[in-house]
């Protein structure tokens, strides 16, 4: 009783072959990954390092309050410049009270 043969042993015979025929494949593959590699450019290697630095937790969490201070101090300087724009509307209008005859584009002159 012979078993039957099994249909991968061909593929697997050829394998074999091409294997042994090309010793230099794994230097060629290790070159071209080489290549490959130095083609990325420091852009690459820029997102690569900052993903080393953020992955570590103290550097993580100074990211992260770096970026709230940035936050606070924007919205600082946005509420200071309507707080501006609203105490020069106050004193506009408070003139107006005032001298309702005063216009808006005479400017006082001085003799």
């Amino acid at each position: 009783m012979n078993p039957s043969p099994d249909p991968l042993d061909p593929l697997l015979d050829r394998w074999r072959h091409t294997e042994a025929e090309t010793p230099s494949l794994a230097p060629e593959v290790w070159r071209r990954i080489g290549v490959e590699e130095r083609k990325k450019g420091a852009l690459a290697s820029f997102w690569e390092d900052l993903d080393m630095w953020l992955s570590r937790p103290p550097f993580a969490a100074l990211f992260v309050a770096c970026c709230a201070l940035l936050g606070l101090f924007l919205a600082e300087v946005r509420v200071n410049r309507h707080e501006r724009q609203q105490s020069a509307l106050l004193a506009k209008s408070y003139l107006q009270l005032i001298d309702p005859l005063l216009k808006e584009d005479v400017v006082a002159k001085t003799p």
